[in-house]
């Protein structure tokens, strides 16, 4: 299925999109983008650095302090607002599962909202499409937002990610959101275990193969940690590996912390499918 939002075609090739949290206590950079300026060097970084789609959020995905609709939306609007006249051309994502949130963000010009509580809010989806912008339906097990999974079990993990996200998507497009405009997302770790997890990851083509864009969201996630045992600082590698292996079963979108790590891993793996041609090819042949 090809991929655009707001009427503009995506390549049709694996797309960064970068992480930039406008929160006091994000669990990875814990607070080094909440000020203003911050969050913008952070965009023009991520941009430079080769990013196709920044995600800007406003409430830590975990339990922490309580976060309301008008501090959100203090959070994050303005510098949506400031995003989009920076850089026109920026495909801008909103991570909230709030609609009143996401109301005020597609008028000053989000292009894709990015619902990883899976529907929490079912009016979100109704925003999208009065606006036309592009709807993330991620699977987190029917929990509530903010809360961790404990203990959770599914007969076949994957299955249940598919049926809940697929139903997700269908909805979205019934309302009237794009039908190309519209991801799916496994939400690793969002009520899930690690093995959950490992086993969402392993069967990703299953995903693909139900004809949706699919998005990844594994930068830094604590089923990389427990798998190789490393605190959020050090997962780096172990992200990139799990990129590795979603992108050659197709994967679409990879949202990450690390762009030009992400962006190479993704150009390589393009290569070896057969998907682009080298750079520069001399080898052998000058």
């Amino acid at each position: 299925m090809r991929f655009s939002l707001r009427g503009r075609a995506l390549p049709d090739a694996p797309l960064v999109m970068a992480i930039v949290n406008r929160t006091p206590d994000s669990f990875y950079d814990r607070g080094a983008t909440f000020a203003w300026e911050a969050a913008l060097r952070r965009v023009d970084q991520a941009v430079s650095a080769g990013a196709d789609i920044v995600d800007i959020g406003g409430v830590k995905a975990g339990p922490g302090d309580e976060v309301s609709v008008a501090e959100e939306t203090d959070r994050v609007v303005a510098i949506v607002a400031e995003v989009r006249s920076r850089h026109p051309n920026l495909i801008i994502s909103v991570d909230t599962w709030r609609h009143e949130v996401a109301r005020e963000v597609c008028e000053v010009g989000a292009d894709l909202l990015n619902d990883t509580w899976g529907g929490a809010d079912p009016l979100l989806a109704e925003v999208a499409a009065e606006y036309g912008a592009g709807l993330v339906c991620a699977h987190a097990g029917g929990q509530s937002p903010r809360t961790r999974p404990h203990r959770v079990e599914y007969d076949d993990v994957v299955a249940d990610v598919i049926l809940r996200t697929t139903a997700l998507a269908e909805r979205a497009v019934a309302l009237g959101v794009p039908k190309h405009s519209v991801l799916i997302d496994p939400a690793h770790d969002f009520g899930k275990n690690t093995w959950h997890s490992l086993e969402v990851t392993r069967r990703i083509g299953e995903m693909v193969g139900t004809g949706w864009p699919v998005l990844v969201s594994l930068s830094n996630k604590d089923f990389i940690g427990e798998s190789l045992d490393l605190p959020v600082d050090e997962r780096l590698y172990g992200t990139l590996a799990a990129t590795a292996l979603c992108a050659w079963e197709g994967a679409r979108v990879f949202r990450v912390h690390e762009v030009a790590q992400t962006r190479q891993v993704l150009d390589m793996m393009a290569v070896l499918r057969g998907d682009r041609s080298p750079a520069r090819a001399v080898r052998g042949l000058a």
